[in-house]
């Protein structure tokens, strides 16, 4: 995709009064020369895997750290009990951020949404709502996040190791607010809005994980992530504004990032990675291996 900003973006929406969805599929097509055929059953394609990993989940299965697994499951099991706030929605989008993040740190296949540390926060607000929204909608709304994530990594950074944890599930925050707004039916000022507060909450958000491995804090960050969308895509949809523009918001993200201490983006030195029980688990996983 072509587009370098989120407003260059909506105004090709605009202009040619399509939706924004379609408007990131034409910029795509035009870019990779694949056909919309073709385009289309690829992100069909992506759908079916995130929900292959979300049905294949299996609450038995460890991590070879031991640090991750099964805390979707006891999420499930406490929600079924009557014990979780938020109702059912917000009790799944916990439970399926879980699992997929649970499904990347067991080496099990995962779509990068946009990135293997950030896989379970766009998945997560889509598949607690699959059974109210038909294939065709939701692959609409993932062309949304495409866009939106094209534009960051365009403008800013996807990397954890450049920008930090804010790069990472921030990204993927900001993607899954616009896509649940618009399969909400928001507008796409309503998209970006949301993408933009989403952006917003998580920036400076550091990257320090545990060990080195994507597994604390990293799998509940996507929830975090996933929550923080829900509330921004909720925000949106109705009327309320941002008082920064999503492209800004985008930049200042960037600026951050470069502003971070190396310690604190992906090198494990740093934040958790470096309290003592941080490191105590860093040593203990050196001498098992």
């Amino acid at each position: 995709m072509s587009f370098l900003s989120c407003e260059e973006m909506l105004a090709a929406a605009r202009s040619q009064k399509i939706t924004l969805a379609e408007a990131v599929l034409r910029s795509d097509l035009d870019e990779s020369r694949l056909t919309e055929e073709q385009s289309r059953a690829a992100m069909h394609h992506l759908w079916r895997v995130m929900q292959a990993t979300s049905r294949e989940y299996d609450p038995a299965q460890r991590s070879r750290s031991g640090l991750s697994g099964g805390d979707a499951a006891k999420v499930e099991q406490a929600h079924k009990e009557g014990k979780l706030l938020g109702g059912d929605y917000l009790s799944a989008v916990t439970a399926e951020a879980l699992k997929t993040a649970e499904c990347n740190a067991c080496m099990k296949r995962i779509v990068a949404a946009p990135t293997a540390g950030s896989c379970g926060v766009l998945p997560a607000v889509l598949l607690a709502r699959a059974g109210e929204a038909d294939e065709e909608a939701v692959c609409e709304a993932l062309y949304v996040a495409a866009g939106f994530g094209q534009v960051i990594a365009a403008r800013a950074t996807l990397a954890g190791a450049e920008g930090g944890c804010q790069a990472e599930v921030g990204a993927a925050s900001a993607m899954a607010a616009a896509a649940l707004c618009s399969l909400k039916g928001g507008t796409p000022e309503q998209c970006a809005a949301a993408a933009a507060m989403a952006l917003g909450n998580l920036l400076g958000l550091v990257c320090d994980p545990v060990a080195g491995l994507v597994e604390v804090p990293c799998v509940k960050r996507n929830v975090v992530g996933a929550v923080n969308a829900v509330s921004c895509a909720n925000m949106a949809l109705a009327g309320v504004d941002y008082a920064i523009p999503c492209d800004e918001v985008i930049d200042a993200m960037g600026r951050v990032g470069s502003l971070l201490s190396p310690d604190l983006r992906e090198t494990g030195q740093g934040g958790l990675a470096a309290t003592p029980t941080g490191v105590k688990i860093a040593q203990r996983l050196a001498q098992e291996d």
